[in-house]
């Protein structure tokens, strides 16, 4: 079967877009590559998406857990030491939404945060 596309972009939509694209570039270790006053971009890993951060006028953080839609995406970070990363995105401005809240064999250990504009993503190792 073909693709019938691929993602060039991850988009996060925020109220202010350079102290999210700060956080994101720090815990990717990816440089930021284009900065104006609505849209910043990190520079994508080789073959990989492009990571941006675009001004959304009256922009509202997600609620997590949601019950009437407010998640609508996350992303989910793999990661070698769940504690040092823990520490790491605490430090760099992540509140840290949950415990952890699976320890299965198959899926691993995940714990969920939210970046400084709100949006939640887990970190699994």
């Amino acid at each position: 079967m073909t693709a019938v596309a691929s993602i060039r972009t991850i988009v996060l939509e925020c109220s202010a877009p350079e102290p999210l694209a700060q956080f994101w570039s720090a815990v990717l270790d990816r440089p930021i590559v284009n900065r104006d006053d609505d849209w910043w971009d990190l520079e994508p890993p080789p073959g990989g998406p492009r990571m941006a951060f675009q001004v959304s006028p009256g922009y509202e953080s997600p609620v997590w857990p949601g019950t009437s839609g407010e998640q609508q995406s996350h992303l989910d970070l793999e990661v070698d030491d769940l504690e040092t990363a823990r520490a790491r995105v605490l430090e760099l401005g992540a509140r840290q939404l949950s415990e952890v809240i699976d320890e299965s064999e198959d899926d691993g250990v995940w714990q969920v945060f939210a970046d400084p504009a709100g949006h939640p993503f887990c970190l699994v190792a």
